[in-house]
């Protein structure tokens, strides 16, 4: 042996003597940290390896629960913290194999690397290589073939659960708010995991619903902020009674859960960017709302967005803007003003294509904005309020009645039996106190105790309210109580200065569409307009469907002007 090579072992031999070893532990999830021997394995052997080297084990780094294909870890930040500290705590870091370490072959190079450069190395038990080109280019494929089997895995697993929850069981995470967490059967040794409906948080959800339908005391559709505010000044509170918020709420009133339609595997769980729907598992579970209001709520909420209609036509002055149309092509009518010779002004609803485009884009329609306006109002008034054909449509509507008011009263059952059974409860537990079976002193106690209370407080007020919701429902419509919903609805179509109620003709016309100066056809739905003016009739809004925007009404030729 030569002296150079004598002089390296020496060399190689006071290294790993000297060595100061990090142990670094991982799994893959906190069921398997809790449950699974592999952290106590790999330590063990880890710990073995070190021994019969002389290395020193200065750190111990555990990861109950992360996976190697980011480096999203706390465990392993802290120990590459202390890897690039100046001297480096370590100088060698022991793994069971590559795979624990990163599952990731760019990540993997590239923190190898960074170590090296403070003079940390990285070492696996079972895949022992040197720093030869030959023993790197190794390392780099066994790495590569890491990260092509974690991806494997990960694809067999996704679609292990997306059949998981097509067939109706739940994956894991917190329930929806509305929802609980309830066992569904057994298979082999697992439990599986169903959705059931929470009957108090499900009738905040559906008071929610009600609000961006109805309002509160049916004064009209709220918005997602004004939900919110509401929701907070009436002390009704998140699950976790925290306050509400317009993001919470929105949540609420778009998640396809409530029609019992649960989507799973709907975002990248890396980027969090949104998956084709395509890919999207449904999961069936009880519905707390019907489609149909779900639809119409969407619809709302599109409608309102300021990238559908711009702020000016929800709000502004002008009685038609956003919902009058020129029928030549199926643009926008805006709003044009003029001067005579004699000073005075003119205000027309002009087609916004011509207005842009010139002839050769539209031929353009221009119709004076009072003439408009006023035979708009007019129609609704002489022909949509005649008692005949109310009560024609009222009976349509209200044939729903009986069938809403026993879901009403089912729902109402069942909050009371839960009130019931938590007054029970209570009454059990005071009866240990009382006889010294439980210390009260004990914080679990007191806990428990106030968790029934809110339990059974909240299930009897939201009872109080859903009975009252039933008893306002008023009495069989008759002939006089349809003259008096027809005149009541005429006045709340005008204001008291002689304007128009601009909120009541948009949501029952919800398109004008403007054919000739003497031809304008007005399209809404039926139920609209009794939705909306219901609240002279003494019938209960709820009992007369959801709101909605697509044409069914004032189709026919009878309806133009």
């Amino acid at each position: 042996m030569t002296s150079a090579a004598r002089r390296s072992d020496q060399d190689e031999a006071s290294v790993a003597v000297t060595a100061r070893a990090a142990l670094y532990l991982r799994v893959s999830t906190s069921k398997q940290a809790e449950s699974d021997l592999s952290i106590p394995d790999q330590r063990r052997q880890i710990e073995s390896y070190c021994l019969s080297r002389g290395w020193e084990v200065a750190d111990t780094f555990v990861e109950p629960g992360n996976t190697a294909t980011d480096d999203r870890r706390p465990a392993f930040q802290a120990m590459i913290e202390a890897a690039m500290s100046k001297p480096p705590a370590f100088t060698v870091i022991v793994v069971h194999s590559f795979s624990r370490f990163f599952r990731d072959q760019f990540q993997f190079e590239f923190y190898v690397r960074k170590l090296a450069k403070n003079g940390v190395r990285l070492v696996s038990i079972t895949q022992d290589l040197g720093d030869d080109p030959m023993s790197v280019m190794m390392r780099q494929i066994m790495t590569l073939f890491d990260e092509y089997q974690s991806k494997e895995n990960g694809k067999h697993t996704l679609r292990a659960m997306n059949e998981n929850a097509r067939q109706g069981f739940w994956n894991g995470a917190r329930a929806p708010i509305g929802y609980r967490i309830v066992a569904a059967g057994q298979r082999g040794a697992k439990i599986k995991k169903a959705l059931e409906i929470d009957p108090i948080q499900a009738e905040t959800v559906r008071r929610i619903y009600r609000m961006a339908l109805n309002g509160v005391e049916d004064r009209g559709p709220m918005g997602l902020k004004a939900i919110a505010s509401w929701l907070n000044e009436n002390n009704i509170r998140t699950r976790d009674g925290g306050r509400w918020g317009v993001g919470a709420v929105h949540q609420i009133l778009t998640r396809t859960t409530y029609i019992g339609q649960h989507r799973f595997n709907t975002r990248d769980h890396k980027t969090r960017r949104p998956k084709p729907e395509s890919e999207h598992a449904i999961m069936q579970v009880p519905a707390i709302v019907s489609e149909a209001e779900f639809e119409t709520v969407q619809r709302s909420l599109k409608a309102r967005s300021p990238k559908m209609m711009p702020p000016m036509a929800v709000g502004g002055p002008t009685l038609l803007t956003g919902i009058c149309f020129c029928a030549c092509c199926g643009g926008a009518m805006t709003l044009r003003t003029g001067t005579s010779n004699t000073g005075k002004e003119y205000r027309y609803y002009t087609c916004a294509t011509k207005a842009r485009q010139g002839v050769k884009g539209c031929p353009g329609i221009t119709v004076p904005m009072d003439r408009l306006n006023d035979a708009v109002i007019a129609h609704i008034e002489k022909r949509l309020l005649e008692p005949a054909r109310l009560e024609a449509l009222m009976d349509q509507i209200l044939e729903r009645r009986d069938d809403w008011v026993a879901q009403r009263r089912l729902h109402v059952a069942d909050l009371e039996r839960r009130a019931t059974e938590a007054e029970a409860k209570l009454k059990r537990l005071y009866e240990a106190i009382e006889n010294g079976v439980l210390d009260m002193s004990d914080p679990s106690l007191k806990d428990r105790i106030a968790e029934l209370a809110v339990t059974r407080d909240q299930a009897r007020g939201d009872a109080d309210r859903a009975v009252s919701h039933i008893e306002k429902i008023g009495p069989t419509i008759t002939a006089e109580s349809l003259r008096a919903f027809a005149k009541a609805a005429r006045k709340k179509l005008r204001n008291n200065d002689g304007s128009y109620a601009r909120d009541h003709i948009r949501a029952v016309a919800q398109r004008v569409e403007v054919i000739s100066k003497t031809e304008v056809r007005i399209r809404g739905q039926r139920s609209e307009l009794l939705r909306t003016l219901t609240a002279a009739s003494g019938v209960e809004a709820a009992v007369l469907g959801v709101r909605g925007f697509e044409p069914k009404w004032c189709t026919r030729q009878d309806s133009n002007l």
